[in-house]
């Protein structure tokens, strides 16, 4: 019986290890997000309500505009290199002497579903997004869909490849999802 129970347990195991690595993957895909235009972020300064800025919007260029150091590309940093540099600014134009800098991401860009879906078009970002909650937020699919046929470019991809995806494959801020129509 003790050999059966292993078995059983080995099997389920074996089963759930490719989700949980699609998912840590996902979670360590967004702890090393690049801001980008589209983007809402809110900065603090631990003590200092007069550099707190909250809800800015990333400019086209990629930019925003913050109190004592002027405008700041943030397009490509992660929320960890911006603290790091509004901390370095602040020290190097001598406005404090330690400052505790916090970036928070508000609001995702958004993302795209084209194709086969009732409502096709841009959509907010919500983290752990997979294709299956895209469709839904997209009205479903229609019935020539197929659920075989479904690709994402991913923003930022230098050649914008398209990739296959599955219902349960992960969706981030910028992506383009499509749904391919189903021949049969």
């Amino acid at each position: 019986m003790g050999q059966r129970v292993c078995y059983f347990l080995a099997a389920g195991l074996l089963a759930i290890l490719p989700r949980l690595a699609h998912t840590l993957e996902g979670d360590d895909l967004l702890s090393r997000y690049r801001l980008a235009s589209g983007d809402v972020i809110s900065i603090y300064v631990l003590g200092e309500d007069d550099l707190k800025r909250e809800k800015v919007r990333l400019t086209d260029a990629g930019t925003i505009q913050y109190a004592v150091l002027g405008e700041i590309r943030v397009k490509g940093l992660t929320a960890g290199e911006l603290e790091q540099k509004i901390t370095s600014g602040l020290l190097k134009a001598e406005y404090l002497k330690n400052p505790k800098v916090t970036v928070s991401v508000d609001e995702y860009r958004p993302f795209f579903i084209n194709g086969e879906v009732y409502k096709p078009g841009g959509y907010p970002y919500v983290p752990g997004l997979t294709v299956l909650k895209a469709v839904s937020l997209a009205g479903g699919f229609k019935d020539r869909a197929s659920k075989r046929n479904m690709f994402v470019v991913r923003d930022g991809t230098a050649n914008e490849a398209r990739k296959k995806v599955e219902l349960d494959s992960a969706i981030y801020p910028g992506d383009i999802l499509t749904i391919e129509e189903s021949f049969f």
